[in-house]
C-alpha cells in the first residue's frame, strides 16, 4: 500500500481513534467475557476491514523476526492495541496470551494453529491450521483456548494484523512451548515508536 496523504492520515487517526474510544466504552460496561469478545469483535473485524488507516512507520517489517507496535494503551491499563508486522515467512513460538485477545487480519494473510493439552500435559493441535484474511478476527482467552502459533501465510511479502489484549500485553509475562509442553517464561515488549493514539 502507499503511503497515506495527510487527509488520508487524519482520516486513519480518527478511525483509530473512534475504535479506542468504542473500545473503552465497552469496557465501562463490565461485560463478561463472552459478550465482550462477541461485541469487541465486531468492533475490530470493522476497523480491519478498512486498509486505509495504518501509518506506514507502524507498517514496516523486520528482516528477523515480527515487530510489535504498540498503537494505544488504555489510561488504566485495561486495554492494548498492537499492530503486529510479519516479514515473508515469519512466525512465532507455540505461546499464550494469560488473558483475553482479539486478533484481526489488515493485510495479507495469517496461518493460524490452536493447541491443547493431552492427559500427559503434552501439547497437541486443536483441529486444523486455519488461514485467517483480511477483515476476519480470532479470539482467545484462558476460558476459550489460550495457546497457539501464527504465521505469515506468504513467504513473499508482509502481512499485518491489530491485536486487542486485556491489559498491556507488552509488560504480561507470557510463556512459549515446546511439544512436552514445557514453557519458557517471556516479556515480549513493543518496538521502539511512539505510541499512534495516547
Amino acid at each position: 500500500m502507499n503511503a497515506l496523504s495527510p487527509i488520508q492520515a487524519d482520516l486513519g487517526l480518527k478511525r483509530l481513534s473512534d475504535f479506542v474510544a468504542e473500545f473503552a466504552g465497552l469496557l465501562d460496561e463490565r461485560p463478561v467475557e463472552s459478550a465482550l469478545i462477541a461485541r469487541g469483535g465486531r468492533l475490530l473485524t470493522d476497523l480491519v476491514s478498512h486498509d486505509d488507516w495504518l501509518p506506514e512507520a507502524y507498517a514496516q517489517p523486520d528482516p528477523e523476526r515480527y515487530r510489535q507496535y504498540l498503537l494505544h494503551l488504555d489510561p488504566r491499563e485495561r486495554f492494548s492495541v498492537v499492530s503486529f508486522v510479519w516479514g515473508p515467512g515469519q512466525a512465532t513460538p507455540v505461546h499464550d496470551h494469560r488473558t483475553w485477545g482479539l486478533i484481526g487480519v489488515l493485510r495479507g494473510a495469517e496461518f493460524s494453529e490452536h493447541f491443547v493439552r493431552d492427559a500427559e500435559g503434552a501439547l497437541r493441535p486443536a483441529g486444523a491450521v486455519r488461514t485467517v484474511y483480511p477483515g476476519s478476527v480470532e479470539a482467545v482467552s484462558p476460558r476459550i483456548g489460550d495457546i497457539h502459533r501464527v504465521a505469515n501465510a506468504y513467504d513473499h511479502k508482509v502481512s499485518i494484523s491489530i491485536h486487542v489484549y486485556g491489559g498491556d500485553i507488552g509488560k504480561v509475562e507470557r510463556a512459549t512451548f515446546d511439544r512436552s509442553g514445557q514453557e519458557k517464561r517471556f516479556v515480549s515488549g513493543y518496538y521502539d515508536a511512539p505510541v499512534l493514539v495516547p
